[in-house]
């Protein structure tokens, strides 16, 4: 599955073998969804009519053994299609045209519920071939006593890929949580400093702040990183799947290039998930697009 920002998601759905009865499904849409191994048998005249003594929802062996004719059996199949299927290469020529590193590139798979198909993937990473990496930091209260230790793993994990491309860029963002009751304090005086017991002031809180867009000076991202403040929130979980998404999907302010990119997401707690919001009177699911103001604050998360 290809999510915004042409990041690539592999779902690996677990099967696993399970007691089925096919006999109690009165209809082939509840047959067919029951298991891959269930059967209808769509015959008017198949034995018993109504009142059939052998149920019409059963394995194919077993309808015909009870006198299905075997055109009559319905067993849909699911597929695997190729839809882009390019050799594997390092791309350019007069069309200048992008590398190949991932085979096939589109794949479409139909499946009945239960079943299981598989392809194969072949990957071939390109020596040199351009990276960039994107730095997303909780600054949340309890990342206090880890913030220096995050300030030097941004610098070596950006020393350690200058030994893997001569074509590296580095972005940073940070994220808290949604500035809204009752995950942040909405006392205006909060809001602006939203740990005043603190000798040096806290942040303000934001469910995702973009600081850098990408860029191939190390020394300005290492400044960007250390200049920043701990905020605060009042729950646990924070909110990081905002930031991950608004990464994802503003593509032109982050800067991504047509290159392996990478995501750094560092956090010390669980984040909140889809249906979290409710507890804010938020409602609508995201709506993939990009908000971002003129300060790089992601300014609708009180909306999705």
């Amino acid at each position: 599955m290809e999510l915004p920002g042409g990041l690539l998601l592999l779902l690996l759905l677990p099967g696993g073998a399970r007691a089925v009865s096919c006999e109690s499904h009165a209809s082939c849409a509840a047959c067919v969804r029951a298991h891959p191994s269930c059967a209808w048998c769509e015959d008017p005249g198949f034995p018993g009519g109504a009142e059939a003594a052998a149920p019409r929802c059963a394995p194919r062996e077993l309808l015909q053994l009870a006198g299905c004719p075997p055109q009559a059996v319905v067993q849909p199949q699911g597929s695997v299609r190729m839809l882009q299927d390019e050799e594997l290469g390092a791309g350019g020529g007069p069309g200048g045209a992008a590398p190949t590193q991932l085979r096939p590139q589109k794949v479409q798979v139909l499946l009945r519920p239960g079943e299981e198909q598989s392809f194969q993937v072949r990957f071939r990473r390109l020596q040199g071939h351009p990276v960039d990496l994107y730095y997303l930091l909780d600054l949340s209260y309890s990342m206090r006593d880890d913030l220096e230790h995050l300030h030097r793993l941004g610098t070596d994990l950006l020393a350690a890929l200058g030994n893997a491309t001569a074509s590296l860029r580095i972005g940073f963002g940070s994220f808290v949580d949604k500035p809204v009751l009752p995950y942040v304090s909405t006392v205006p005086s909060r809001l602006r400093n939203p740990c005043p017991e603190r000798e040096v002031p806290c942040a303000p809180p934001a469910a995702f702040r973009h600081l850098l867009s990408l860029t191939a000076d190390p020394q300005q991202f290492s400044a960007r990183v250390r200049a920043q403040r701990i905020s605060a929130n009042l729950d646990a979980p924070e909110g990081g799947f905002d930031a991950i998404l608004q990464v994802a999907l503003c593509q032109e302010l982050i800067g991504w290039r047509p290159a392996t990119r990478l995501l750094v997401f560092a956090s010390d707690d669980a984040f909140h998930t889809a249906g979290d919001g409710k507890l804010g009177g938020i409602v609508l699911p995201p709506d993939s697009r990009c908000h971002l103001d003129a300060q790089g604050v992601y300014a609708s998360s009180h909306l999705y």
